[in-house]
């Protein structure tokens, strides 16, 4: 009985960490904002060809630190994330925040956002949570 117990217990082992390396490739793999499907068909992503580049991480799926001019950005929490939410929301009232952060290229902190429109933008501000700056692009 003793060898069964293991030999079940092994076996279950050994399927979690297959179905979370599954999971955890195709959360890898899924481009930022993508959809996700409820249905249990598999389903495959590939880059289009000719191109060896990944997609650039956008949103705040994004892995790792950004760095920038020796310094390095951090993903800003707390009240500081709801003073920049906060004048995103009044520059641009139908925006989406993908990620807000400090900034490693001159302003004190930026929120890369999505517009109404579906445009990118980046929001500076200083360090008094003023926009000084909403700049075409995710920069």
């Amino acid at each position: 009985m003793n060898f069964v117990r293991r030999a079940a217990i092994a076996t279950t082992l050994l399927g979690a960490t297959a179905l979370g390396g599954a999971v955890g490739a195709t959360m890898l793999t899924a481009p930022a904002g993508a959809q996700t499907s409820t249905t249990t068909a598999p389903s495959t992503t590939t880059a289009p060809a000719g191109s060896s580049d990944p997609a650039p991480a956008t949103g705040p799926a994004r892995s790792g630190p950004h760095q920038a001019n020796g310094k390095t950005e951090t993903v800003l929490t707390g009240d500081d994330l709801a003073k920049v939410t906060a004048a995103v929301e009044a520059k641009e009232p139908d925006a989406t925040i993908d990620r807000a952060e400090t900034d490693a290229d001159g302003a004190v902190y930026e929120a890369h956002i999505t517009k109404a429109d579906g445009t990118r933008a980046t929001v500076k501000f200083d360090a008094d949570f003023n926009v000084t700056s909403v700049d075409a692009g995710m920069s």
